[in-house]
Formats: C-alpha cells, sequence, structure tokens
C-alpha cells in the first residue's frame, strides 16, 4: 500500500493543476446539483415492520390520513375569562378565517364548532389544527413566517395565542456563529502547529473542499429518497473534523521529510506513502464503524451511517490527492522562513536506542517551540512508563468513576421544544388545560368484521388500567372494517410511566377476541425504536470491534496491541456517556453548554456514540502506535519503541485531537436539539480517548506488557502486509542508495 499511495501522491504533485481543477469541477457540480435537485428532510423517526409503524400505515389506508403537515394552535382566554363569551368566540372565529385563508393552508379546525369541539372542561383553552398542503418538512419559510405573523395578530386582541406541531418546525441548519467560532479555534490550532497561516489555510480549505462535496451529495440524495434532517449536519460535523486531521497528518509528515533533507516532489511522495497510509487505514476503521450501521437493520440508521461513511470515503481522498496537489504549489513555503534553507540534520532517523550520544544531543532543523514541545512530550510518556501501573490504574479507575451515570441513562424519540419558544408555550398551555398526557396521545387501532364493536367494548377496561387519563369513543372507518380510539395517559409523552403504559395497553389487548389490535402514537413509535436499538447494539459492537480488530491485526502485526486498542474504547464509550448523561439528564453544568432543559437522551445517541466514536478512537490508535511499530521494526527496544513513537506522532495527534473537539464543539451551544447532545458526547469522548486513553492508559499497557505486546502467533504471520509505517519506501530507499553507492565505486 505504501509505494501505490506513494506513486499516487507524486503523480498529484506533478500534475497537480488537473488535479485541483478536478475537485473544483467536482464541487460546482454537487453545489449545481445540491440546487436542483435537492428535496425535503424527514423529521420523524420509525422503523417498518414495527407494530407503531404497521398501525400508521394501516391508519392512512383505513381512514384517509394522507394530509399535509399539521400546525396546532393554542389559545387561551384572559384571565377570569372564557372563550365561549360572545366577545371571545368572535376572535376565535376570526383568527380560525385568517388561519384558513394563509398561504399553503387547506383547512383550519373552529374549536368552537359544536360538532367537533376542541375545548377544555373550564372552557378557557382550546386549539385549532392547521393543515397545510405541503407535506412535513415542507412547509416553507414563507408559510411559517405568515403563520407566526397571524398568532401575533391574534395576540393583540387580548387572547394567549401559540403554535406548536410539525409544520412550525424549521429544518435544522449549518454555519451558525457557534459552529463558526469552531472553525476559527481549529485554524487558530493549525497556525500555531505549523507556524504559518498559509499552510494552516490550505488545511482548513482542502477539507472543506472534501466536507462541502459530502454534504452536497447528501443534499442531492434528498430529491430522491427521504432522509432524516440530521444526517447532513452529522455527515458535515464528522467529514469537516476527519478532513483537517487527515490532512494535518499528510502535511505533518510532509515537514518532517523536507527538514530530513528531500526534495519537495519526494517529500510529498513520502509523506503520502507513509502519513496517508495511516491515513487510508484509519478512515477505513471509521468507514467500517459507520457502514456497520446498516446491519442494524434501520433504515433511518443505515441512511445516517452510509451518508457519513461516504463524506469520510471523500475526506481521505482529499487528503491522498488534492492535498499533495496543493502542497506541490507550496513548496518549501510550508516550512517557517528560518528552517527552509537550513542543513538536513546530521542523523539519521533512527531509535534513540541506535543512535550515538552526538546523534541524540545534535541540533536538527525544527525550532526552538518544537525541540522544546517534543521534550515535553518525551518526558511525559517517560514518566507514564517509568510509572506504567499506577497510571494505568489512574487512567481505569477515573473514567470508570465517570462512566458511573451510565447506570440511570433514559433514551426517548419524544425530545421536548426548546424552553421559551412558542411550541414550548404551545404545549405547556395544553398541558394545563387538557393534562400532562395531552401532548402524546395512544392510538388504538382494531381490525376486523367486528372492530367497532369490539373497540366500544374495550373502552371501559382500557379506562381502568393505571395512569390512563381519558379514553374517546371509537371511530370507525368508512366501510366498517376498523376501528381506532384514542388514549390519553395522564403522564408526559417522555415519561417511564407512558412507556409503561404502551406495555400494559399491548398485554391487555393482546386478549381481545373479534379484532387484530395495533398501539401507536408518538410514544409507542418511541418505545418501539429504543427496544430495536438494544437488541441491535450487541450485534452491531461484535461486528465492528471483530472487522476492527482484523484490520488493527494487520496493521500492527500483533494481537494485544489491537485488543488494548478496543479496550480502551470501551472506557472512553462509557465516560462519553457518562458525562452526557450527567449534564443533560441530571442537569450538572447545563448553563455551560447552553441546555434549555433536562431530559432522557435521545435513543440515537448510544449506537451513533459507538460507531463515531470507535472509528475516531481507533484513528488515533493507529497514528500514535503506528510510529511505534515503526520504530520497534527498525530495532529498537519495547521501552524505546513507545517513547520513540510517542514522541513523534504525539504533537500531532494532539493538534488533530483539540481541532476535532473545537469542531464537535462548536455544535454544542447552538445545535439543535438532536445534535446537541450527539456533539457533546462526541467532543467529551475525543477528549477522554486522545489525551487520556491514548496518552496514558495505551502506553503504559504497552510498557506493561514489554515484548510481549508485539506477539503474533505463527500461523498468523502469513496474513498479508499493510505496511502502514511505509517500510516497503525505506527499502526501496537503502536500495537506491546501495546502487548508487555501488556505481560509483564502479
Amino acid at each position: 500500500m505504501a509505494r501505490l499511495l506513494y506513486r499516487l501522491g507524486s503523480g498529484a504533485h506533478r500534475r497537480r493543476l488537473v488535479v485541483v481543477l478536478l475537485w473544483l469541477l467536482v464541487l460546482a457540480g454537487t453545489a449545481f446539483g445540491a440546487v436542483t435537485l435537492s428535496g425535503p428532510t424527514a423529521n420523524s423517526f420509525s422503523i417498518p415492520g414495527q407494530e407503531s409503524t404497521t398501525a400508521l400505515d394501516k391508519i392512512k389506508e383505513e381512514f384517509g390520513s394522507q394530509g399535509g403537515a399539521n400546525a396546532r394552535v393554542v389559545v387561551k382566554a384572559p384571565e377570569g375569562q372564557q372563550l365561549t363569551t360572545p366577545e371571545n368566540a368572535q376572535r376565535v372565529t376570526a383568527l380560525v378565517a385568517e388561519l384558513g385563508t394563509l398561504p399553503g393552508v387547506t383547512s383550519a379546525t373552529n374549536p368552537l364548532d359544536p360538532r367537533a369541539p376542541a375545548v377544555n372542561p373550564g372552557q378557557d383553552t382550546a386549539y385549532s389544527t392547521v393543515t397545510y398542503e405541503a407535506k412535513v418538512g415542507e412547509v416553507t419559510e414563507e408559510q411559517r413566517t405568515a403563520l407566526t405573523g397571524a398568532v401575533e395578530g391574534a395576540r393583540a386582541g387580548g387572547l394567549t395565542v401559540e403554535v406548536g406541531g410539525e409544520a412550525i418546525q424549521a429544518p435544522p441548519h449549518i454555519g451558525g456563529a457557534a459552529e463558526v467560532i469552531g472553525v476559527v479555534i481549529a485554524l487558530v490550532i493549525l497556525a500555531l502547529t505549523y507556524g504559518s497561516l498559509v499552510v494552516a489555510g490550505m488545511n482548513l480549505l482542502t477539507a472543506a473542499v472534501g466536507v462541502g462535496i459530502g454534504a452536497l451529495g447528501i443534499t442531492i440524495a434528498t430529491g430522491f429518497m427521504d432522509l432524516q434532517s440530521t444526517t447532513p449536519i452529522l455527515a458535515a460535523m464528522l467529514g469537516l473534523a476527519v478532513g483537517i486531521d487527515y490532512a494535518l497528518f499528510i502535511i505533518n509528515r510532509y515537514r518532517q521529510e523536507l527538514r530530513g533533507g528531500k526534495d519537495v516532489g519526494d517529500a510529498i511522495g513520502t509523506a503520502v506513502g507513509t502519513a496517508g497510509s495511516a491515513v487510508v487505514t484509519a478512515g477505513l476503521t471509521v468507514v467500517i464503524a459507520l457502514a456497520g450501521l446498516t446491519v442494524v437493520g434501520i433504515p433511518f440508521l443505515t441512511q445516517m451511517g452510509v451518508a457519513a461513511a461516504l463524506t469520510i470515503v471523500v475526506a481521505v481522498l482529499v487528503a491522498i490527492t488534492l492535498v499533495p496537489a496543493v502542497l506541490g504549489y507550496i513548496g518549501k513555503r510550508a516550512l517557517p522562513r528560518k528552517q527552509r534553507t537550513a542543513p538536513a540534520p546530521a542523523a539519521d532517523d533512527r531509535s534513540p536506542a541506535a543512535q550515538s550520544p552526538a546523534d541524540r544531543s545534535a541540533p536538527d532543523a525544527r525550532g526552538v517551540g518544537e525541540v522544546r514541545d517534543r521534550g515535553f512530550f518525551r518526558g511525559w510518556v517517560g514518566g507514564v512508563t517509568r510509572n506504567r501501573i499506577a497510571a494505568l490504574l489512574l487512567a481505569v479507575i477515573g473514567l470508570g468513576i465517570i462512566a458511573v451515570p451510565v447506570t440511570s441513562m433514559q433514551t426517548t424519540l419524544v425530545m421536548a421544544p426548546p424552553a421559551g419558544s412558542t411550541q414550548e408555550r404551545a404545549d405547556r398551555l395544553l398541558s394545563d388545560g387538557f393534562g400532562e398526557g395531552f401532548n402524546g396521545p395512544l392510538v388504538v387501532l382494531f381490525e376486523g368484521e367486528n372492530a367497532a364493536q369490539t373497540a366500544a367494548g374495550t373502552v371501559q377496561a382500557i379506562q381502568g388500567i393505571d395512569d390512563v387519563a381519558l379514553v374517546t369513543p371509537p371511530t370507525p372507518s368508512a366501510d366498517g372494517s376498523a376501528a381506532m380510539l384514542t388514549v390519553i395517559p395522564e403522564s408526559g409523552p417522555a415519561t417511564e410511566a407512558t412507556e409503561r403504559l404502551v406495555d400494559d395497553l399491548r398485554a391487555h389487548l393482546a386478549g381481545v377476541d373479534g379484532a387484530t389490535t395495533y398501539v401507536t402514537g408518538t410514544t409507542a413509535v418511541s418505545t418501539d425504536v429504543a427496544v430495536a436499538l438494544d437488541e441491535a447494539m450487541p450485534v452491531y459492537l461484535a461486528l465492528v470491534v471483530g472487522l476492527a480488530l482484523v484490520l488493527l491485526v494487520l496493521v500492527f502485526r500483533s494481537i494485544l496491541v489491537p485488543l488494548v486498542g478496543v479496550l480502551g474504547f470501551l472506557l472512553t464509550i462509557g465516560a462519553s456517556l457518562g458525562a452526557t448523561v450527567a449534564v443533560f439528564q441530571w442537569g450538572w453544568l447545563a448553563g455551560a453548554v447552553n441546555l434549555d432543559g433536562t431530559g432522557p437522551l435521545l435513543s440515537l445517541t448510544p449506537i451513533l456514540m459507538v460507531g463515531i466514536l470507535f472509528g475516531l478512537a481507533m484513528d488515533y490508535q493507529i497514528f500514535l502506535v503506528s510510529r511505534m511499530h515503526e520504530a520497534h521494526h527498525r530495532g529498537a527496544s519495547p521501552r524505546d519503541s513507545i517513547t520513540t513513537g510517542f514522541h513523534r506522532a504525539a504533537p500531532v495527534v494532539v493538534a488533530a485531537a483539540l481541532i476535532m473537539f473545537s469542531v464537535f464543539a462548536g455544535f454544542v451551544p447552538a445545535g439543535e436539539g438532536p445534535i446537541k447532545s450527539i456533539a457533546f458526547a462526541l467532543a467529551i469522548g475525543i477528549l477522554v480517548d486522545a489525551f487520556v486513553v491514548r496518552m496514558v492508559l495505551v502506553p503504559a499497557a504497552l510498557a506493561l506488557l514489554g515484548e510481549k505486546a508485539w506477539w503474533l502467533p505463527g500461523w498468523l504471520r502469513r496474513l498479508p502486509v499493510l505496511d502502514v509505517e511505509g517500510a516497503a519506501l525505506e527499502d526501496d530507499g537503502s536500495r537506491s542508495r546501495d546502487k548508487a553507492l555501488v556505481d560509483a565505486d564502479r
């Protein structure tokens, strides 16, 4: 692989104009396609074949519920008054008439209509259902603005009016102020790492090309399939982070080769052949983790995983083609001015154990600050390896304590609206007027020849189930083959009590004769998805971890090194989820992340975290340990190989982790509800994995294992060699030097 990538990098350098133009052409093409072919995204989660999803499909078929998106306009009378008084009734009627004439609206119900009243028993709260022609996710910004304008006008008349529902929800967006701050921080870190704003900007721009193509490609896909609204954001967030990091690793190796005296073309080829091999391998682990979501069998997770995996593929291709092409234009300007003309270091790139004392003390071409930084990292790893047992125990116990809140983790798909929003106020008005469960009703569908009679006969029994506040009379279908009734719980939609009610209803209805029954509704869908995710998690973990272990065994030619990396990852997941539960569920330090309110985590958070963090954790494992393996391959002792590899790779891994943290953290303060907790979990996971697991636990464990860390059974030594460290390039270089010496002797 190293030879292939060397040729690819050298070719990109030689034909840099063609490479740059091709990538810009692809970017322009995807941008044009996104503008002309994009479609709406979905905000609801469901799994085909689940009882709740099947029931929704049958209800649409039997009752013709094929309308568009709905908004619910909630009206409350002035304090001490009722909506049924002539003056207030006139205001409500006028509001409903205006709602019916808004752009895109097909109908607006009158809550005071005696044929279908929607007023609470106290007659001070009511709601109008506004139905749009557009489907969910397709209501335009102009239509939402017109709706909020009508609500504002009604408030001027003395009524309290708020609006909620799916039609008022704006699609998630990318590119807010907080996200921009995260990118700016990444740019600052790059500038400090390189000592050059030009190289930092080049790194960021190449990553932006990759994430732009990936995100725009997903936007094009929305015109041909139903994608979740969070899919483009997750792909953009992950693509930007890894795109910056992958370019960083290649540029850093390129600068090292320049300092070693190589010319620009050879340095680019070597950087792509060595660091590029690590990038491809690391990218492959991320792709495996994300594409592995397909085995879960949940369509929306498959879409998210495949979309994000394709974005990673684009990021890798950009790193091994566009980055070397642009480096060809920058040349030696990638180095600080003082280093461009400095003589190559006399000492070769050998391990400390293989170098003479003079070699070790000889100054190199790096700047003083960089030498000081590398001295710090050498001292750090020296302290960890000397006190390996204490360091290992401290890391494991510390991460274990942070992971404790996971034991009380709760998940749901029913996310509360932002605090202080009109949606949140509308929900509160409905809860006060009609009860907590009114915002999360359950629907029971009966199918069969005697569906209506069977449904009517179960009303009394259902009313007696715990947590049931109200059961509406059954509504038969037009042909009488189906009937449905609504169950209003006493508790709210995102509570454990309502989830238990779903199970209790299904258990009770399982014994009903005369009809086939289904329980659905928002909470029922959430419960079914949570069960499916819980069942899928062990299978997903086994597949992803198994495939990644095989890949890492091929990379490191070792059994124990991959095991240490995977076990460290499990600690990362535990600590990351534990911190997320403590903040988003318990409310600890909620103000620091601009959290509106506490509650269960989004059901998707754990499995998405496992997929994304596993790939990123293996990235750091590969980049850090590959340099240790390289030193060990050259003959260094186990202890020296850890020290040598660590002090060479740790600075760039630290920079990469800080960049990735800043990108993820940028989506937290002003992030959309589902994205905020996922971005926080990823940001914490990156910090924990890079600075505790990879920089403390891994070197301590490898030092404790000694030579056994690199042991590989004889029957596995026949496996193919991936050569991430570029040993083949080194051998080629040695043979070239030997041939040159022979020719000179002749």
